[in-house]
């Protein structure tokens, strides 16, 4: 089993401080020296919860990856996950081919449909029929990465003659993570994806129900579950790292959603996603 982290790209809730790339890139470098399998970064525009609204802001993702592509040498990139809806399909594809091509083939496109409504009326994206507009928006992505080559007029999307020209390191182009839940998305995950991402999880045992859900959309699509790689999000904490007041706080995440403890306790938790088949 492969392990990553996520590298902060956002403005923090408690300091108002946003890490510069300089940080973020030496995280990335730090979790290639140490051995990790891979850095994944997250694609949002900008953040407002709660009553007040207030803006929290993040980096853009594309270009805070296509850096990381050129500081790296060897550990894997990847989005968790891409909105698509901010992109139009087929430019999404061909950036996805060329980051590909950057990375020298250490590129896994992760994608979703997007959830944070204030961030797609701020920037003017429209957000109603999101899994319409997603399953559109594969039907240009997958074959354009695999086959250089689409043909689609769709209600939202149109890739009309489009080719991918030149073509990335990969024949099939980069793999296609998909990050899903519910019967239509995940029947969308079985047709479509390579991997499919689940999260945020803490203990492995919340893994089982999960699993049976995207194993019914595959039986229903006609797809062998093996066939599709696992991928997990895992919420890990290690107590003696943390402040006494955030072990404390009332805003804490629910203890089963996070793997907690020493070293050797949040290694037994990761050995136990392998356990259960999990890729990545």
């Amino acid at each position: 089993m492969k392990v990553g982290v996520i590298l902060p790209m956002s403005e923090d809730g408690d300091t108002g401080q946003t890490p510069r790339y300089v940080e973020i890139r030496e995280r990335a470098l730090t979790a290639e020296r140490v051995g990790l399998d891979s850095i994944w970064c997250y694609d949002h525009l900008l953040y407002r919860f709660g009553e007040n609204a207030e803006t929290r802001g993040t980096w853009e993702v594309w270009t805070v990856l296509t850096g990381l592509a050129e500081a790296t040498e060897r550990i894997e990139l990847g989005t968790l996950v891409m909105c698509v809806p901010f992109r139009n399909p087929s430019v999404l594809a061909k950036m996805a081919s060329t980051l590909d091509e950057v990375s020298d083939g250490r590129f896994i496109l992760g994608l979703g449909a997007g959830w944070h409504q204030p961030e797609f009326d701020a920037f003017g994206i429209p957000f109603d029929h999101k899994a319409d507009r997603f399953e559109e928006a594969l039907e240009i992505i997958g074959p354009l990465l695999r086959e250089g080559h689409v043909d689609v007029r769709g209600a939202y999307y149109s890739a009309p003659n489009a080719e991918l020209r030149p073509l990335g390191p990969r024949p099939a182009g980069p793999p296609i993570l998909i990050a899903a839940s519910g019967p239509r998305m995940l029947r969308l995950t079985a047709k479509h994806a390579d991997l499919w991402n689940t999260a945020w999880l803490g203990q492995p045992n919340l893994l089982a129900q999960r699993r049976r859900e995207l194993e019914a959309a595959c039986a229903d699509m006609g797809r062998d579950p093996a066939t599709l790689a696992v991928t997990v999000g895992v919420t890990v904490a290690f107590p003696d790292l943390l402040p006494e007041e955030e072990e404390a706080s009332s805003e804490a995440p629910d203890p089963a959603k996070v793997l907690r403890g020493s070293t050797e306790e949040i290694a037994a938790g990761l050995r136990a996603y392998a356990d259960q088949g999990v890729a990545h």
